[in-house]
């Protein structure tokens, strides 16, 4: 097992504890935050470790007693030798995982972005599905939900939906919720019945605070502009309307939902920030459109994640090569079974690379 790395874990959690009772700390509420915040990440591996040195003395003294012992009692201390191993096997695979590198963005809010992709309005209603769907999660997990940015469509779909969800566990519960999200029914807008194909894109950022990413103001180009409503016809007679430029990358946020200049610019730098700092945290993309193409691609079909059949209530994640048929249970936002899946498989790949 992994006894030198988690002795020098003990080692680094006592002294976290110790820097945190100090007068130093306290009064540092920087310091003070990143460590509680280590503190945390550390305490789980140590209780689990602790509790492998009991279970491993355990079942070193019942065997030096088993040596020595006679009929009945020789029974009793075999079992609990046993038991001893088996609780000290199930608590090495629990550090296994305890042990696996921790995502940077565990924590953070999350940005969510959903468009309209092939399909034309079909999509977009999709889309619109896909927002409540969630929506309905956030509610069940007990998330805050916050929209930044809402463009409906001419039948009542959306051509865009950007908003942040706000819980604890929110980046990795839907981390893995970006892609290419595929719906196959006969759409509302399909006169003669015929199932259709379409698709709507999810792309799923970690919530920037300004901290983490630091922004030029000489690096922005800032456009103000009238609002404009689906058809293009103006919703607002002042320029409140903003469009930001990030020009060393190429990104662009534009927000207009607010009625105030002021605020739509807030909530371009919250999205803004939120794709430069994804975009930092890929090695190997240089650009947000980059980040953008490993998730939604072109937003074509043939790059789908997940497919929602409303013929046989059927819902596909094709990553894990899972289907269930529960589609209505799981579009009211009973996402966790789906979830769980996926985040388990990424566990077990993960113990896999680290070659345990």
């Amino acid at each position: 097992m992994y006894d030198e790395r988690l002795n020098a874990i003990e080692d680094e959690y006592a002294e976290v504890e110790a820097r945190l009772s100090s007068s130093e700390v306290s009064n540092n509420p920087n310091v003070l935050r990143e460590l509680s915040k280590r503190h945390k990440e550390l305490s789980d591996v140590v209780g689990a470790f602790r509790r492998l040195k009991a279970a491993r003395e355990d079942s070193a003294t019942a065997t030096e007693l088993l040596e020595e012992a006679e009929g009945d009692e020789r029974e009793e201390l075999r079992l609990e030798v046993e038991n001893a191993n088996t609780n000290a096997e199930r608590i090495e695979e629990e550090l296994q995982a305890l042990l696996l590198p921790k995502d940077p963005n565990d924590g953070r809010n999350v940005i969510v972005e959903i468009r309209g992709a092939e399909g034309g309005e079909e999509a977009n209603l999709f889309a619109k599905d896909l927002y409540e769907m969630y929506t309905h999660y956030a509610q069940s997990r007990g998330w805050k939900i916050e929209v930044l940015e809402e463009h409906a469509s001419e039948r009542d779909g959306l051509d865009e939906v950007i908003f942040v969800v706000k819980g604890a566990d929110a980046w990795a519960r839907l981390s893995l919720e970006g892609g290419v999200h595929r719906v196959q029914r006969v759409p509302v807008t399909e006169s003669k019945g015929r199932v259709h194909t379409s698709s709507a894109t999810v792309l799923v950022l970690p919530e920037a605070e300004e901290v983490d990413v630091e922004i030029d103001a000489n690096d922005l180009k800032i456009d103000v502009y009238r609002s404009s409503g689906p058809g293009g016809q103006s919703v607002n007679t002042t320029d409140s309307a903003v469009r930001i430029t990030h020009i060393p990358t190429g990104i662009v946020v534009a927000m207009q939902d607010e009625k105030s200049q002021i605020q739509n610019r807030a909530k371009a730098m919250v999205v803004l920030r939120s794709r430069l700092l994804k975009a930092a945290q890929d090695a190997q993309e240089s650009e947000m459109g980059d980040l953008r193409r490993s998730q939604v691609g072109g937003g074509g079909r043939s790059e789908k994640i997940r497919t929602y059949n409303f013929k046989d209530s059927r819902v596909t994640d094709h990553r894990i090569n899972l289907t269930l048929y529960k589609l209505d249970a799981i579009l009211a936002g009973d996402l966790d079974e789906v979830v769980d899946s996926l985040m388990a498989a990424k566990r077990t790949e993960q113990l896999g690379d680290d070659g345990s």
